[in-house]
């Protein structure tokens, strides 16, 4: 039969209050023997020789008192620090910082009863016996007084971290200073050097050491090495150990993690460098998604070049492939259907848009209400727009056609565009301004109306590699608004036939296209590309429409 476990809240509540227990006694009981070995080394005073059953009496007495009012001391001081820990609910600012300060009052309530020994036993010691055997088992006792309060506290911040951890979650380190990383290296020092050092003070203090002196030095220094070795390694692991769980967190971070965290259980330095580096977490972490929501609105590249540029008013003149997306009859559409049903048809176009201008390198620049802007050749250069604009109004009428949602017209060109930031020094957005961005919109109007739904302009085409322009034939010729040289076209049929979904408008392209494929099958001896390139170098346009 399984044993019952125990609820994993109570868990860090009994390490917590049983450590707390076991460490008060173990640390006294240590204190207790180094004062006893140090007195038995240093031998019976002289003067108080006779005496030494009332103050052995005494000393017995005041241990046991000691014992007592030390450990309601301690248990009524922890009972009114964990209470909420043991509860397991969140404590007030005011409980959190009592609680940080648990170690620090363990030690001046242990530290209160051995002077209270030191002056009790020593002035009983100076009564039967000299001032002299009096320092000397004061000296003994403020040795086993150091050991314990020493070993105590650097010992409760490890024992009660669970405690601490809690509890800082509620006052940072740096708002309730409990300990300082200064205070432990005193305290270490304390009990490395300065506990053996008045051992020898007290074997030398004494005209008669009762013993011989070379075994009684031999046996201070065993317990000035063993003192050391403790208190180095309570020193080492309050220090070390929360500095190798930061080096572990640095290190996902420079590997570009940033949903990391270290623990905050340390009340000194070391947790207010914790908290720090969870900060510096939290901060990258917004810093990311500010950008990823930044990259969002306005492109990755856009952000990527205002990230480099900074607020400065920049740009440059250089050749750049426009491409328009517009909904055809949007009005009706916003007429026939709920707010949220237009959104979801414009979102999923939108998307169609975005993995097509994103697959082949290109920046959609804005969304205008049911239109897009998307632009090949700016912010970052280009090897060939052109071509990567075609394949894309392709891709994008494509795409759309097979979902049968909306209908739209795409139009293309190239020209020498202004590439930058537009604006004042506190509102700006980057944007290309230029005569091919104006012809690529006047081009979607016409393009709602032709077969293929894309129009583009000649110098697109010529600009494009021969594999692409295979794809194209010339369309029609038309006078665009607010151009005073009429405009040629190319269009490309759809490489899906509509499918019964599909708007009717869309319904009678794909027919049209149809027809218009089995006519060109009709006539083999006709060559595409022959009457492309005749179509370039003729001064007679195809067509011409106002």
């Amino acid at each position: 039969m399984p044993r019952p476990r125990l609820p994993q809240r109570l868990r860090p509540v009994l390490r917590t209050s049983l450590g707390l227990a076991a460490l008060g006694f173990c640390s006294s009981f240590f204190g207790a023997g180094v004062v006893f070995l140090v007195l038995l080394l240093q031998g019976v005073p002289e003067g108080a020789q006779g005496t030494e059953w009332i103050i052995a009496i005494v000393a017995a007495g005041y241990v046991l008192l000691s014992v007592l009012i030390g450990t309601t001391w301690a248990v009524f001081l922890q009972r009114r620090t964990v209470v909420w820990f043991v509860l397991g609910r969140t404590p007030t600012r005011d409980e959190a910082r009592r609680a940080l300060r648990l170690p620090l009052h363990l030690a001046k309530v242990s530290g209160t009863l051995w002077l209270g020994g030191i002056v009790v036993l020593g002035t009983l010691t100076a009564v039967f016996g000299t001032w002299f055997d009096a320092m000397g088992v004061s000296l003994a006792i403020a040795l086993g007084g150091i050991a314990t309060v020493g070993l105590n506290y650097l010992a409760t911040e490890w024992v009660a971290r669970p405690l601490l951890a809690t509890a800082l979650r509620s006052v940072p380190p740096g708002e309730s200073l409990a300990t300082t990383v200064l205070a432990r290296l005193v305290v270490t020092w304390l009990l490395a050097s300065g506990a053996p050092m008045i051992g020898v003070l007290i074997l030398v203090l004494p005209p008669d050491l009762g013993g011989d002196p070379r075994y009684s030095l031999m046996t201070l220094s065993i317990l000035g090495l063993l003192l050391g070795a403790a208190a180095t390694f309570l020193l080492a692991r309050s220090v070390a150990a929360p500095l190798h769980r930061l080096r572990d967190v640095l290190g996902e971070i420079a590997r570009g993690r940033r949903d990391v965290a270290v623990g905050v259980d340390d009340a000194s330095e070391i947790g207010m460098l914790q908290a720090s580096v969870n900060d510096l977490t939290s901060g990258l972490r917004e810093q990311e998604r500010m950008r990823d929501l930044f990259g969002r609105h306005v492109g990755d590249e856009v952000a990527r070049h205002a990230l480099e540029h900074g607020a400065s008013m920049s740009g440059d003149v250089r050749v750049v492939t426009a491409l328009f997306v517009d909904v055809v009859d949007s009005t009706s559409l916003a007429a026939e259907l709920a707010p949220d049903e237009v959104a979801r048809k414009l979102n999923g176009l939108f998307s169609s848009v975005v993995d097509a201008v994103s697959t082949h390198g290109g920046l959609v620049n804005k969304f205008q209400g049911d239109a897009a802007m998307c632009i090949f050749g700016a912010p970052t250069r280009h090897a060939d727009p052109a071509t990567s604009a075609l394949a894309t109004a392709r891709a994008i009428r494509d795409a759309v056609s097979a979902s049968g949602e909306l209908d739209l017209g795409i139009g293309v060109a190239t020209g020498p565009a202004f590439a930058g930031q537009l604006g004042t020094s506190t509102r700006f957005e980057y944007t290309v301004i230029g005569d091919a961005v104006n012809e690529a919109a006047r081009l979607t109007e016409h393009a709602k109306h032709a077969d293929g739904r894309i129009l583009a302009s000649r110098a697109a085409l010529d600009a494009a590699c021969d594999a692409e322009r295979d794809r194209w034939h010339p369309h029609e010729t038309y006078q665009l608004r607010g151009r005073a040289e009429p405009t040629e076209t190319w269009s490309t049929p759809p490489a899906t036939p509509a499918s019964p979904t599909d708007p009717p408008a869309r319904q009678a392209a794909a027919a049209q296209n149809a027809a218009a494929g089995a006519g060109a099958q009709a006539e083999p001896d006709s060559d595409p590309a022959t009457e492309r390139a005749a179509a370039r170098t003729t001064d007679t346009a195809p067509a011409e429409h106002g």
